[in-house]
């Protein structure tokens, strides 16, 4: 079977925690549970290295705005670390070409990260903290799930990631939408605020006049 759609949720995941998803394949190697994984994936300094840069994330991804930096400083790393993942499984199963096992992982990573980074963004508006917290959970729950499925059954899981992803991207322009409203109302009523001021300060203001006597 063609190793495409492994590729293919493993770039979408990767978008999401690119950490992850070397960790999950690692591990997955290492144990023998699958042949797909390069044993570059399995080594024990790339474990750890994954294991520690994912405790990192699960840490940042929670807590308001310093996931959003967290995001703006993997917006390349997640598209790499995708079509390096998909690049390593084509060279191991050797039924689809490097390079555009590459492109597809890279590609499908980089629009996984453009959704989680705007949905962050928009969650980041909400004054309470809990909401980053569940979406983190959802997040990391999410990709373990697809990522271990997709070792068992890589069409079903490769489905399940292309919805999501569609998905993700529709609810991504709804709410472009809606913060790009919610800005220009915001704009609107400063200028109205503005305005308002100047007026009332020209209203306060003695009128003028040339202050002399005559006798």
């Amino acid at each position: 079977m063609s190793v495409l759609p492994l590729v293919f949720t493993s770039g979408w995941a990767s978008g999401i925690n690119a950490y992850a998803v070397v960790l999950l394949f690692g591990v997955f190697g290492a144990t023998g549970l699958t042949d797909e994984v390069p044993e570059s994936l399995q080594r024990t300094d790339v474990l750890v290295a994954a294991g520690v840069l994912f405790l990192c994330e699960a840490v940042a991804d929670k807590i308001p705005y310093v996931d959003s930096i967290w995001d703006s400083v993997h917006t390349v790393i997640r598209p790499i670390a995708g079509a390096v993942v998909g690049a390593l499984l084509a060279g191991q199963n050797g039924s689809l070409p490097e390079l555009a096992a590459g492109a597809v992982g890279g590609s499908t990573a980089l629009l996984s990260h453009f959704v989680k980074a705007g949905t962050r963004m928009a969650v980041n508006s909400s004054p309470e903290p809990f909401s980053n917290v569940a979406l983190s959970l959802a997040e990391d729950l999410g990709v373990a799930a697809i990522v271990t499925f997709a070792i068992f059954h890589p069409l079903a899981a490769a489905s399940i990631a292309a919805v999501l992803l569609a998905l993700g991207l529709v609810i991504l322009v709804f709410l472009a939408q809606r913060i790009r409203r919610f800005l220009r109302r915001r704009s609107q009523r400063r200028e109205e605020r503005q305005l308002a001021d100047v007026e009332a300060r020209t209203r306060a203001r003695p009128p003028s006049g040339d202050g002399s006597e005559h006798f």
